[in-house]
C-alpha cells in the first residue's frame, strides 16, 4: 500500500518526476474530479482512451506512491494517496535543485495538455467562446502588480482552483480544464552583446 501524504503536498523530486507525462497528469486530475477514486474503465471513458492503454501509467503512479490500487467489489480501483478533502499538489523549491527540474518537466507536460485541450475545444462547433457561459479562452497577460495586487491575484487563482477541484459526486455540470502559469519576469533583462 502506498504511503499517504499527510496533506497532499509532494516535494520529492522522484515522485514529482512520475507526473512528467501528460497522460499521468490527466489520470491524476481525472481521479481527483471523480471523487478521489476510479476504475481503469471509468478513467478510459472520461479520457476517451482504451483502458488497456492506461494500466502502464497507473502502475507507474502506484510505484511512485501517488496512487494506490485496491480491490473493491471485484474491480481494481485507483485512489489518490491524499487525505479525503485534500488534493495532490506540488511544492516548488526554486533554484538549482532536483525538485525544480522535476517541477519544470511537469509544467512542460501541463503546457502540452493545455495546448491540446484548447485546440480540441476550438475545433468543436458548439464550444462557447464569449459571454457569461464562455468555456474557451486563451490569453497571455503581462503587467505590473504591487504586493497587495499580487496577493489578490493569488487569492483569485486559489478561488478558481477551489472551484474547479471540488468533488462533484453526482457528476453534474460540465467538466472543464483550466491551465495557468504565474511567473515573475525580469523587467530589465541583460542586453545581448
Amino acid at each position: 500500500m502506498a504511503k499517504k501524504s499527510a496533506d497532499g503536498i509532494i516535494e520529492d523530486a522522484k515522485k514529482i518526476a512520475v507526473l512528467a507525462t501528460p497522460i499521468r497528469l490527466e489520470l491524476v486530475t481525472t481521479i481527483q474530479a471523480l471523487g478521489g477514486a476510479a476504475t481503469a474503465a471509468e478513467l478510459a471513458v472520461q479520457l476517451g482512451r482504451p483502458a488497456d492503454g492506461l494500466y502502464y501509467h497507473l502502475r507507474a503512479l502506484v510505484r511512485g506512491g501517488l496512487v494506490e490500487e485496491r480491490a473493491e467489489a471485484g474491480a481494481r480501483r485507483y485512489h489518490l494517496t491524499v487525505p479525503k478533502g485534500e488534493r495532490l499538489s506540488l511544492r516548488y523549491k526554486p533554484g538549482a535543485s532536483a525538485n525544480a527540474k522535476a517541477v519544470a518537466r511537469v509544467a512542460s507536460s501541463m503546457s502540452r495538455l493545455a495546448q491540446r485541450d484548447f485546440a480540441r475545444a476550438l475545433s468543436l462547433v458548439g464550444t462557447v467562446a464569449e459571454g457569461p457561459s464562455r468555456e474557451l479562452w486563451v490569453a497571455r497577460l503581462r503587467g505590473w502588480v504591487d504586493p497587495a495586487e499580487l496577493a489578490e491575484v493569488n487569492r483569485l487563482l486559489q478561488r478558481l482552483s477551489d472551484l474547479l477541484c471540488k468533488t462533484r459526486p453526482a457528476r453534474t455540470g460540465k467538466l472543464i480544464a483550466m491551465h495557468w502559469i504565474l511567473a515573475p519576469i525580469d523587467a530589465k533583462p541583460a542586453r545581448r552583446k
